[in-house]
């Protein structure tokens, strides 16, 4: 081991209150430094430098701008002035209580075309409770192969077995099916990655002929697509082919929590059955006051999901025009692969000396050695700041070697022809 990774497992902090690792846990720890070579690298790796005060964020999921909207913030206090943090207890003792959080959940439902919803802590929890409550042990579980990681935990969670198919591939998938036989479909209606949409019509007809479970995740589409935000399941008009929709509220509606949409019988199996249901304390009051007012905004105020949309668009095709890969960016999502966790740092570390900051995501929320910048869009973005944006990614592309990256050696460009960087 080197002096550096030898000065990683040196106690310096309050040695008297750490005791001594035993082997097992030792030896997992040591492995998983080693895999980075040691923590400073995967320090340097996520975290880079401090934006300032003139910088472009382009790493949030408020895509809305709804984070210190005046009526939601308003909604949240008056509720905490009137009942502070209320019982702070599982919702399992009060699932058929007439209180703000079933109000919520009715008008959820409506709002998104389905019979009832069930409030989650989070949408982490409302996909491992869902996925471990519908499957058995041994149940094969369809995954997208980039489906979001909380789905795959709840697979592990239930005991069954993780069938992966090739991302937004209803063939590979029916392949798959054939071979092991009928169970849970789990994929992302708009994956967090990479902002590619499903096609979810396809997947449908898939669910149905195999007799499977369609479970889609919302989480980024909801409040962004479909009628007041509703996601693109009620877009395509699917909502009587879901089986499950899952959402976390931490994306357009800005807030915490997460929620199971499907019908009254299965939401009723869902919220006695569900381990984080049973043994983890509800969304507070206040929270709930928050996301009613969101949803308000959210119907209200349309102009935000349109500016959404068009700063999208004019960032993605200027983006494309300059010979970064942004083949499968339908939606808010723009990623930007540059491939190797060096790779990966030398080109957030241009961009950031330009006053641009977007997230790392590195394996595993990648494929190794297939790292990305992932720029968030939100309607937030002025003209000028999208004109920024691109100014700086023309400016550093020479710098960083673009046109070597894998990711554009497979650029198509928005016209589907094969092109390389400019």
């Amino acid at each position: 081991m080197s002096v550096a990774n030898t000065a990683l497992f040196t106690r310096t902090h309050f040695p008297a209150f750490a005791p001594t690792d035993p082997a097992i846990l030792d030896a997992r720890i040591r492995q998983a430094y080693a895999e980075r070579d040691n923590l400073h690298r995967l320090d340097r790796l996520l975290n880079g430098s401090v934006p300032g005060a003139d910088a472009i964020l382009m790493r949030t999921n408020d895509y809305l701008g709804l984070a210190a909207h005046p009526r939601i913030i308003g909604a949240e206090i008056s509720a905490l002035e009137e009942g502070g943090h209320g019982d702070s207890l599982s919702r399992i003792f009060a699932h058929r209580r007439e209180d703000r959080h079933r109000a919520f959940e009715r008008r959820l439902a409506t709002l998104m075309k389905a019979e009832d919803a069930v409030l989650c802590m989070s949408g982490y929890c409302a996909n491992v409770g869902l996925i471990q409550t519908i499957a058995q042990p041994d149940m094969p579980i369809y995954l997208d192969m980039l489906a979001h990681a909380s789905l795959w935990e709840g697979v592990k969670s239930a005991g069954a077995v993780a069938r992966p198919f090739r991302h937004n591939d209803p063939g590979h998938l029916e392949r798959q099916i054939a071979a092991y036989g009928p169970g849970v479909i789990a994929i992302d209606a708009l994956y967090s990655t990479s902002g590619h949409i499903a096609p979810l019509a396809a997947f449908c007809d898939v669910a149905e002929r195999t007799g499977c479970v369609l479970v889609v995740d919302e989480t980024h589409s909801f409040g962004a697509h479909g009628t007041d935000g509703a996601g693109l399941v009620e877009a395509a008009g699917l909502t009587g082919r879901v089986h499950f929709r899952t959402l976390g509220l931490s994306k357009a509606v800005a807030s915490r929590g997460g929620a199971i949409v499907c019908s009254a019988r299965n939401a009723d199996f869902f919220r006695y059955e569900s381990m984080p249901m049973i043994f983890s304390t509800s969304v507070l009051a206040h929270e709930v006051a928050g996301f009613e007012a969101a949803l308000d905004v959210i119907r209200d105020e349309p102009w935000r999901r349109a500016r959404l949309h068009a700063n999208h668009a004019r960032l993605r095709d200027g983006l494309d025009d300059l010979g970064y890969n942004v083949d499968i960016s339908d939606s808010q999502i723009i990623a930007l692969e540059a491939g190797t966790d060096d790779a990966i740092i030398a080109f957030r570390d241009a961009v950031e000396r330009e006053g641009i900051f977007g997230s790392v995501f590195c394996a595993p929320a990648t494929p190794r050695n297939r790292a990305i910048l992932r720029f968030t869009v939100h309607c937030n973005l002025s003209d000028a700041d999208i004109r920024g944006v691109l100014s700086a990614l023309e400016r550093v592309r020479d710098e960083v070697d673009v046109a070597a990256w894998g990711s554009t050696r497979r650029r198509r460009g928005r016209n589907g022809r094969s092109v390389m960087a400019a």
